[in-house]
């Protein structure tokens, strides 16, 4: 049986033991748990999707949740009127002097839109187009890459990524340095810069946040926020049933208010394992290995579907909070984990492999496993809008 694990520091711990949950002052960062006999506090994402979708029980996560919901109410009140600021053009919207494409989510937590903006990248250079990426640059350090940022540069090392949280500036960089078309990455709610193409993803093993509001949910705006869309891209479908993904498909347009605006489904397909020294290998050399599951990412659980669809099941999986930063203690954690487990190859996402400039751990190989996107309807549809852009 697999052995989950939150990584904190030097100890192993269940995720069910919850005793408290805080918010900083902010409420922008992951909440902080407190968490095990000795009380340690850790951002821990996982434990929070516990609280909020219910399967935390007891009294203290029932506080906790009645906590949330009131601080779910100013907070969607800001983000409801944020929005009729844009929708009645009483804040600003900025035009670029390129077409931009935007990629972004209702959600916290990641919903594969780094491997949509790879595959569009992709699709306007075979179109004699010279692309760049927009992006805010979130937890990135000065003069470093973020994590999204370092990972669209190994799959995209001719493309240019210009960070900057005035978006606005980063376009007005990457279009006087020659780019073309810009895509927006993360960039459903950042409404400040015009669009000419908006595109959502969804992920269908966790759609719709728990419908609820951060803090209480997992939305970042209320669901009706799907109608600003031109195309909504459904991701990691071959992770559910059919059923649900056509329940998840009439729920969204329930929100959107009709049919008309193109539908695309989605598979994350795992290529090949990425090692540090940047060369390749095949899947099939995790072929009856011991397997160590490494990730700090917002969905960890659908990281692990997938190599368990491939048919490697680990033998313990190690994760750590989203966009989280190593430090010499975690190295330590992850390689006494590697030992208690027996395990004989570490496997993580490419956005962690950026942030770990290990070849191996205790003589254990540690390499990424490379996704890329693969459509399964309405690529046709995608095509038709993406051909229209001047």
């Amino acid at each position: 049986m697999t052995r989950l694990f939150i990584a904190t520091g030097m100890e192993h711990v269940d995720v069910t033991r919850i005793t408290l949950l805080l918010y900083d002052s902010q409420l922008k960062k992951t909440p902080y748990c407190r968490i095990g006999p000795n009380f340690k506090m850790l951002p821990d994402a996982e434990s929070f999707r516990r609280l909020v979708d219910g399967r935390a029980t007891g009294l203290v996560a029932t506080l906790g949740r009645t906590g949330l919901s009131a601080i779910e109410i100013p907070y969607e009140a800001l983000v409801r009127l944020r929005n009729y600021g844009y929708d009645h053009s009483i804040l600003t919207v900025k035009k670029a002097s390129a077409p931009v494409i935007s990629v972004g989510n209702l959600t916290l937590g990641g919903t594969g839109k780094t491997p949509l903006v790879a595959w569009l990248a992709h699709w306007f250079a075979q179109h004699n187009k010279k692309p760049a990426i927009i992006s805010r640059g979130y937890k990135a350090k000065t003069g470093q890459l973020s994590d999204e940022a370092a990972e669209l540069k190994i799959l995209l090392p001719t493309v240019p990524h210009y960070a900057n949280k005035q978006r606005i500036i980063a376009a007005g960089e990457a279009v006087t340095k020659g780019s073309d078309v810009l895509l927006l990455d993360d960039g459903f709610q950042h409404r400040q810069i015009s669009r000419d193409l908006n595109l959502i993803t969804i992920d269908a093993t966790d759609p719709f946040g728990c419908n609820r509001i951060f803090p209480r949910g997992l939305l970042r705006e209320p669901l009706w926020g799907l109608k600003r869309a031109d195309a909504l891209v459904l991701t990691r479908t071959d992770q559910v049933s059919i059923k649900t993904r056509n329940e998840i498909q009439e729920q969204c347009f329930q929100f959107v208010g009709s049919h008309d605006k193109p539908w695309i489904e989605t598979e994350h397909r795992p290529s090949n394992l990425r090692l540090v020294d940047g060369t390749t290998q095949p899947l099939k050399t995790l072929q009856d290995k011991r397997i160590l599951s490494l990730s700090a990412i917002g969905n960890p659980a659908a990281f692990h579907r997938t190599l368990t669809t491939l048919g490697h099941e680990p033998v313990a999986t190690l994760t750590f909070p989203d966009h989280h930063t190593y430090t010499t203690d975690d190295i330590h954690r992850i390689s006494e984990e590697t030992e208690s487990v027996g395990a004989e190859i570490i496997v993580t996402t490419l956005k962690d492999l950026v942030k770990l400039p290990l070849a191996s751990v205790r003589n254990r190989p540690l390499c990424a496993l490379e996704i890329g996107i693969q459509f399964q309807t309405g690529l046709q549809d995608l095509e038709y809008l993406l051909n229209k852009i001047p």
